[in-house]
């Protein structure tokens, strides 16, 4: 398994992006985070852990609750993955643009 395939996995879902959104705003627990949908605390607990397993967010502990909070460093593996594209889009448009303007000085 490649080190960004459970962080892809972690974004996979909706809902796990949209308790992304979420916690961007305000760490929360798990409480917290369950009042904002409708599902039982345990799927939204099974949620938080596959974005943990992901690093995208961190869990600690606070008393007897769990607070949950944005991980900006676990979202290097992906800005990593893009860069490669964007990087392979931006020499092949560097190449289509050098063919035109040889094409061009060639008339």
């Amino acid at each position: 398994m490649t080190p960004e395939q459970p962080t892809f996995k972690a974004l996979a879902d909706p809902t796990r992006r949209e308790i992304l959104r979420q916690l961007s705003a305000a760490d929360m627990t798990i409480a917290q985070v369950s009042d904002n949908f409708d599902m039982t605390r345990a799927a939204v607990k099974k949620h938080l852990t596959v974005l943990s397993d992901g690093g995208l967010i961190t869990v600690r502990t606070r008393g007897r609750e769990r607070v949950n909070a944005l991980s900006p460093e676990g979202f290097a593996p992906i800005r990593d993955w893009l860069s490669f594209f964007d990087q392979f889009w931006d020499d092949r448009l560097a190449d289509l643009k050098s063919t035109i303007e040889k094409d061009h000085t060639d008339d």
